[in-house]
């Protein structure tokens, strides 16, 4: 089973209390769902912790909520996360970007800044022109479920972790991510003035992530997050960083213990460059 992403944007979710869901919870939601739908033509499939709605056939659209849906979050339950999002969350699956925009005008009362897919808090939603490849789902799963379990991460991690299963699968049972498009930009970026230090990188704030130099940065973070799944240590990183972010906010530190090494600067130049120029993607 192989996903693809091609892009996605993502809304920081403030740290919420948790809560569990009762059936008769997601009855009334699914309920109060059936009177705000956009138009005629929409299935929603209850999959908890989401509910799907969307305008394909309903068979796809049920084969989109088990296949992908229950699939990633099953997967990504498995490794990371134990606490599902507070909120029951939508997962709107529009058929085409026609469909994508006009609805999501109808719906939320604005345009969406990208053709491919968003996550957004004020909503409690997943909002996806689905035409643009299943896959997009998996990267916006990641979020909500981030927020849960590590409110307090990163956004270099946070999109390094849900970059990581734009494009993925399944290998004895767990969720792994393989290379993609990415990686012809960060390649050329190595080959030529370089990408910023993993001290930087792990440093940035919120705004620089997502303002500067947009490419480079998700993909540095997802090839990072890439070569620690490859090397069998992105589980226990996760964990270590989480564990210890109060004194290290940034991942520096769990960083440097898991590859078990003070000089990442070294680390970096002589290892995880010629690591990432030596991958494929076709």
């Amino acid at each position: 089973m192989r996903l693809q992403l091609l892009f996605a944007s993502f809304l920081v979710v403030p740290a919420v209390a948790l809560a569990e869901h009762t059936d008769a919870d997601y009855a009334a939601h699914v309920q109060a769902l059936k009177q705000r739908l956009p138009g005629e033509g929409f299935t929603i499939v209850l999959q908890k912790p989401f509910v799907v709605i969307g305008d394909e056939a309903p068979a796809t659209v049920r084969r989109r909520a088990v296949g992908t849906v229950k699939w990633a979050v099953d997967r990504l339950k498995a490794k990371y996360f134990e606490k599902d999002p507070e909120a029951i969350i939508d997962v709107w699956l529009f058929k085409d970007e026609h469909s994508y925009r006009t609805n999501v005008k109808a719906l939320f009362g604005s345009e969406p800044d990208t053709k491919f897919g968003y996550y957004t808090s004020a909503h409690d939603a997943l909002v996806m022109n689905i035409s643009t490849g299943g896959g997009t789902l998996v990267h916006e799963i990641v979020h909500p479920f981030m927020s849960a379990n590590f409110p307090g991460c990163p956004s270099w991690f946070n999109e390094g972790l849900a970059s990581l299963y734009e494009q993925c699968g399944d290998r004895e049972g767990e969720i792994t991510g393989f290379t993609n498009w990415r990686l012809r930009g960060l390649q050329e970026a190595l080959r030529g003035d370089g990408v910023p230090s993993f001290k930087a990188l792990t440093s940035t704030s919120r705004r620089a992530f997502y303002d500067r130099d947009r490419g480079t940065n998700y993909a540095q973070a997802r090839y990072l997050c890439y070569f620690l799944q490859q090397r069998g240590l992105l589980v226990k990183f996760y964990r270590r960083f989480r564990e210890t972010a109060k004194a290290d906010p940034t991942g520096y530190a769990a960083l440097q213990h898991v590859l078990g090494t003070e000089d990442l600067v070294a680390f970096q130049k002589k290892t995880w460059e010629p690591f990432v120029l030596e991958l494929r993607f076709r």
